[in-house]
């Protein structure tokens, strides 16, 4: 029984191996490879890769290689900067942005799903229907977050604007959007359970290390890439950095684990010139 979180499909494991692929192009053969490591079969593979590249998310190059598409540039970018997120929360003054997205249409599933997507990627939890709140805690402000969001999917004609001078229930409501109690114990238990693992790694051969690796490693790095990144007073922020330093660790040594068994299965991936 998998114990480890839940077995990706074909269509995820590649898109997530490509996202951090630092922009190289893996070869299908290893590609194939690694959904084999999940039960995943040859044509599994190849009626992923054919789906991504319809969507745009996925390009074909060179000889059978693969890399990110466009449609996926601006998520790649938002996502590879997780290594580094904790260098974007700044103090914090009490102050809020809020975006207003009452008056936009649902009906258009894939720009809903952008639009839902770019909320979440910054943290934004929704205070009344349409109306989405975060503390003003990022560098950068509200103009920053304003151009990522429109990046990332968040239509022109949506409110971006700083809000403040709630009252006391108000500015009760809006901090109990966030569970600050499950995020403060997610914070200590993933930081415990990555590395406990990290401590019996080498015990493992690499087939099942690289496996173990993934399925650990990606619902860590979720959680810092969409991680509300909250104020101290709001959160645990020790807790907070005590656990994302355990993540980059796993990352580092998941990334190396990946790479042997790479070599264990053929070759590692490599770039592939445009």
């Amino acid at each position: 029984m998998n114990t480890l979180g839940p077995l990706p499909t074909a269509k995820s494991l590649i898109q997530n191996l490509l996202l951090a692929a630092d922009d190289r192009a893996y070869p299908a053969r290893q590609l194939v490879a690694a959904c084999a490591l999940f039960k995943l079969t040859e044509n599994n593979v190849r009626v992923a890769l054919v789906r991504l590249q319809n969507e745009g998310l996925v390009i074909a190059e060179g000889r059978g290689h693969y890399r990110l598409g466009p449609a996926s540039q601006d998520l790649a970018q938002e996502v590879a900067a997780w290594r580094q997120v904790e260098a974007r929360i700044q103090s914090w003054d009490g102050h809020y942005i809020a975006v207003h997205c009452a008056g936009l249409g649902r009906s258009d599933r894939t720009a809903l799903h952008r639009r839902q997507q770019a909320l979440s990627l910054h943290g934004f939890a929704e205070l009344d229907k349409g109306l989405f709140i975060r503390p003003d805690n990022l560098s950068g402000g509200i103009d920053d977050v304003r151009q990522r969001l429109r990046r990332l999917g968040l239509e022109d004609n949506a409110l971006v604007f700083r809000a403040d001078h709630f009252d006391a229930a108000g500015g009760a409501r809006i901090r109990a959007l966030w569970n600050s109690h499950s995020l403060n114990q997610i914070y200590r238990d993933l930081a415990q359970q990555l590395d406990q693992w990290l401590s019996t790694m080498a015990q493992l051969p690499p087939d099942q290390a690289a496996r173990e690796a993934y399925l650990l490693g990606r619902p860590a790095i979720r959680q810092v890439v969409f991680d509300p990144l909250l104020p101290d007073g709001m959160v645990d922020t020790q807790a907070r950095q005590t656990c994302f330093e355990a993540i980059r660790r796993f990352d580092s040594s998941g990334r190396a684990i990946w790479w042997r068994f790479f070599q264990f299965s053929e070759a590692p991936p490599v770039a592939v010139e445009a």
